[in-house]
C-alpha cells in the first residue's frame, strides 16, 4: 500500500461523511495559518505522511524540521496554510502519524543510547498491520536498523520451525535446498544447537531468552563464525548489561509495540 492510499484510507475513517463539527461552526470560505509544534523534547518521525495528509486536504504544508531531528518543547516543525476547515479536519489524522512515530523515534533513541555504539539495535515484525513501512522509518530515525522487513526477504527459523521440520539440521539443510539464495537466521536454545546451526554455514544465530553468562559462551563458541543476536525481553537497562559482550546486535519489538505518543498540536495564528 502506497502512502497516499494509507492516508485516503485513514482520512476515509475519520471523516466519513462529513466533519459535522467544523462545518458546522466554520465558515466555508475562512481561510488560516498555523503551526505544528512539540510540547516537550522528542525525535521527531512521520512528516511524510503529516505533510500527505494535508496535501489531500488542500492545506499547504512546509517542514521546519526533518524526520530524526531532536527538537525540544515548543519548537516549530512545521507551518500550515489554508481553508480553515481543511486544517481543522486533518488536524488529528496528521498528529496521529506524528505522535505515533516520534513515539516510536524517541525510544528508539533511548534504546541505542544504552548500546554505547557497541551493539546494533535492530527492529522487529512485531508492528502495526499496514504501517509497517512507517513504524520501521520511525526506528532507523531514532537511529536504530531495521530487521527483515517481512516474511519474504530472508530465512529466519525459529522454533516451532525446528520443531515442524525435524530438527535444527533438518531445519537449515531444507532451507538451503529450496535455493532462494536469501539470508539465513536460525533461533537455537543452547549451545547443542548452536553447534548444530554453526555446521550447517547459517548467516546468523538468534540466541533467544538466554542469560547474560549464556550469551557470553555463545558468543565464544560462534567465534566469529555467523553475526550474533540476542532477542527476547531486551530493555535499554538490560541491554546496558550487554555492553562488552561481544554480541553483533540485539532485536528489540518493544521499540515499536512499547513505545509511547510523544506530544506534538497544532495552533491556529489568531
Amino acid at each position: 500500500m502506497t502512502l497516499s492510499e494509507l492516508v485516503r484510507l485513514s482520512l476515509e475513517e475519520d471523516v466519513g461523511p462529513g466533519d459535522v463539527t467544523t462545518e458546522s461552526c466554520v465558515p466555508e470560505d475562512a481561510v488560516s495559518r498555523g503551526w505544528i509544534e512539540a510540547r516537550h523534547d522528542l525525535v521527531l518521525s512521520g512528516m511524510a505522511p503529516a505533510a500527505e495528509v494535508f496535501r489531500q486536504m488542500g492545506v499547504d504544508f512546509e517542514a521546519l524540521a526533518q524526520d530524526g531531528d531532536r527538537v525540544g518543547p515548543m519548537q516549530r516543525v512545521a507551518l500550515l496554510e489554508g481553508p480553515s476547515r481543511a486544517m481543522l479536519t486533518g488536524e488529528r489524522l496528521a498528529l496521529n502519524f506524528l505522535m505515533r512515530l516520534s513515539g516510536i523515534a524517541t525510544n528508539t533513541a533511548v534504546t541505542v543510547a544504552a548500546a554505547a555504539g557497541q551493539i546494533k539495535v535492530v527492529d522487529t515484525r512485531k508492528t502495526t498491520p499496514l504501517h509497517r513501512r512507517l513504524e520501521k522509518d520511525a526506528v532507523v530515525h531514532g537511529g536504530g536498523k531495521n530487521h527483515r522487513f517481512a516474511l519474504y526477504d530472508a530465512v529466519l527459523i525459529k522454533d516451532n520451525h525446528i520443531q515442524a521440520a525435524g530438527g535444527v539440521v533438518q531445519a537449515i539443510q531444507n532451507a538451503k535446498a529450496a535455493g532462494q539464495g536469501l539470508r539465513i537466521q536460525c533461533e537455537v536454545e543452547d549451545l547443542e544447537q548452536l553447534e548444530l546451526a554453526l555446521g550447517e554455514g547459517v548467516d546468523s544465530v538468534l540466541l533467544d531468552n538466554m542469560s547474560n553468562a549464556e550469551l557470553a559462551a555463545c558468543v565464544a563458541l560462534v567465534a566469529g563464525r555467523a553475526e550474533t543476536e540476542a532477542s527476547g525481553g531486551m530493555t535499554p537497562e538490560r541491554i546496558a548489561t550487554l555492553v562488552g559482550l561481544g554480541l553483533d546486535r540485539v532485536s528489540v519489538g518493544g521499540l515499536i509495540h512499547q513505545a509511547r505518543w510523544v506530544d506534538l498540536a497544532l495552533e491556529f495564528e489568531e
